[in-house]
């Protein structure tokens, strides 16, 4: 029998290195720029010459439909008297420290109901149904436990926040192969080590996927709160902004909170998550994913 050839083993080897190893298909900075922006953008124009078509074919009255420029000179004039930098500041530190604690108690919350068996058949079934509780919900027992205080407005961002995140973990640990925390053990990891080096890293696709979700779920709180608790103590945010619009029966005020609120939600999605999203697919040789 004859046999193999080294040169021909050697050159099969390699061939399966490059099977197993991740592709990156590279592609100019100007290029990958332009691939990013220009179908947002086009999107945007696209809606607006439909507006502009609706509003210039009268099918519904000015109060309910305005025009493009109405709302735009709306958002221009907060712009020029600082209105809309209060209420994006406002709205935005709060919807961030909410979070970032929604983080700091989901986090653990995650790893306790994922690792322990009674506390996950306890509480599992209740993170879920909290999960899926509108957030509004909440908003009129927080003014009567907390008054209309900023402590109300953070209450409702956590309650809408950590069952996500821990949700998220959850899932993302329940999808590690087993045999990792049981190499972890063997080489001596605690409970914390083995949490920190082996849980987390390998739950990552999983968790932030769940860290996303609470943002937007946080986000979505805090509009819902803002709408609701409006008082001198809390300032004016962005939900409290619409809310303004809606009861002066201003349709354009009101379209160009939904704008700012928009705004929000699309420029931390770009800027924070797509990016961690990218970097997390491409360490474990997703990059055609995003």
């Amino acid at each position: 029998m004859p046999q193999p050839d080294v040169a021909e083993l050697a050159s099969v080897e390699a061939g399966l290195d490059a099977l197993d190893a991740p592709t990156r298909q590279t592609r100019p900075g100007l290029r990958r720029a332009l691939a990013a922006v220009v179908p947002p953008i086009f999107t945007l124009v696209l809606l607006i010459v439909v507006w502009q078509a609706l509003w210039a074919a009268a099918f519904w009255p000015e109060y309910q439909l305005p025009a493009p420029s109405a709302v735009w000179q709306v958002i221009w004039d907060s712009v020029r008297t600082g209105e809309a930098g209060e209420v994006l500041w406002n709205s935005v530190h709060r919807a961030v420290l909410g979070f970032l604690a929604g983080v700091l108690l989901g986090t653990p919350l995650g790893l306790v109901v994922a690792k322990i068996r009674y506390v996950r058949a306890a509480i599992g079934p209740l993170l879920s149904g909290l999960q899926s509780l509108p957030s509004v919900a909440w908003v009129p027992a927080a003014v009567l436990w907390f008054g209309v205080t900023p402590s109300t407005i953070y209450f409702v961002v956590l309650m809408g926040s950590v069952p996500s995140i821990a949700n998220g973990l959850v899932a993302g640990i329940d999808q590690i192969p087993p045999i990792l925390p049981r190499v972890g053990t063997v080489l001596g990891a605690g409970r914390l080590a083995s949490a920190r080096h082996i849980l987390l890293p390998a739950a990552l696709p999983g968790y932030l996927a769940g860290l996303k979700q609470g943002w937007a779920f946080s986000w979505r709180s805090l509009m819902a709160a803002e709408i609701i608790a409006i008082s001198p103590q809390l300032g004016k945010g962005l939900g409290a902004f619409l809310e303004q619009g809606r009861a002066f029966a201003d349709m354009s005020t009101v379209i160009a909170a939904i704008f700012l609120i928009l705004v929000v939600g699309v420029g931390i999605e770009l800027l924070v998550f797509r990016p961690l999203e990218r970097s997390v697919l491409r360490a474990r040789g997703l990059n055609g994913a995003l």
